[in-house]
């Protein structure tokens, strides 16, 4: 993902609620499961990380990043965005 791409993304995540928050349960398949088809459906999306988390915010981003074969696209504080591209219906048109 090019700069620009990361930068565009950023700016579509900033009005955006996060789904979900991540806690000392960790990364649950329940927790993998509501998450891709948060992904599926919105492409773009942002998580809490809270301070309860065993691991920062940039490890579990990047768990769950590679779990879910998605991007992360910034982790700005304990807030994570990550992008996956919809296999169905995708809006985010990134420019390559």
């Amino acid at each position: 993902m090019t700069s620009k791409q990361r930068s565009k993304l950023k700016s579509l995540a900033a009005n955006i609620q996060p789904v979900t928050q991540i806690g000392k349960g960790g990364i649950t398949d329940n927790l993998l499961k509501s998450l891709s088809e948060a992904l599926e459906a919105r492409e773009l999306i942002k998580v809490s990380v809270l301070e309860t988390a065993d691991e920062d915010a940039e490890n579990v981003a990047a768990n769950v990043a590679e779990l879910l074969d998605a991007e992360v696209v910034a982790v700005i504080g304990r807030k994570a965005i990550f992008y996956r591209r919809s296999s169905r219906d995708p809006f985010v048109h990134l420019e390559v």
